[in-house]
């Protein structure tokens, strides 16, 4: 699989307008190569630079199969993210340039939860069903 954006390259800035300096919108994403029988996406954008450790910006589960995510869209269901709300959240570093990382995962499944979905859940519940992954990882600094 690979995961690429039209707004940005891997290892490149994000455009603030994608960041809590900017319009605070999700980012169009272009996934290519999904696998034979895939038969949803996980979406996980996260940064392991945070001061308090691993920051979830976004969750997203049982997204159809697609080729594209168009910016600004809810492509599926979302599940709680760390700022504690149940959206996207841009990059926000408070000090410093952090890294962005948006991880998609083609599923052999959908999943299944009785309440909101937190990372943790959707990583646990998709755990043997994973038919292929990819990442693209950008740069943030607030300016």
């Amino acid at each position: 699989m690979k995961l690429t954006s039209p707004a940005f390259q891997q290892n490149q800035m994000i455009p603030p307008k994608y960041t809590c300096q900017g319009e605070d919108v999700s980012p169009p994403l272009v996934v290519e190569n999904i696998p034979q029988g895939t038969k949803s996406l996980v979406l996980i954008v996260d940064d392991p630079d945070a001061p308090m450790g691993t920051w979830v910006h976004w969750v997203v589960y049982n997204i159809p199969v697609q080729n594209t995510i168009a910016e600004g869209s809810v492509p599926g269901h979302q599940g709680s993210n760390d700022f504690g709300k149940v959206d996207y959240g841009g990059p926000c570093p408070p000090s410093g340039t952090h890294r962005y990382f948006h991880k998609i995962y083609a599923l052999d499944t959908t999943l299944q939860f009785s309440r909101t979905p937190s990372k943790r859940d959707v990583e646990a519940t998709m755990k043997g069903h994973i038919l292929g992954q990819a990442e693209l990882m950008g740069l943030y600094k607030k300016g």
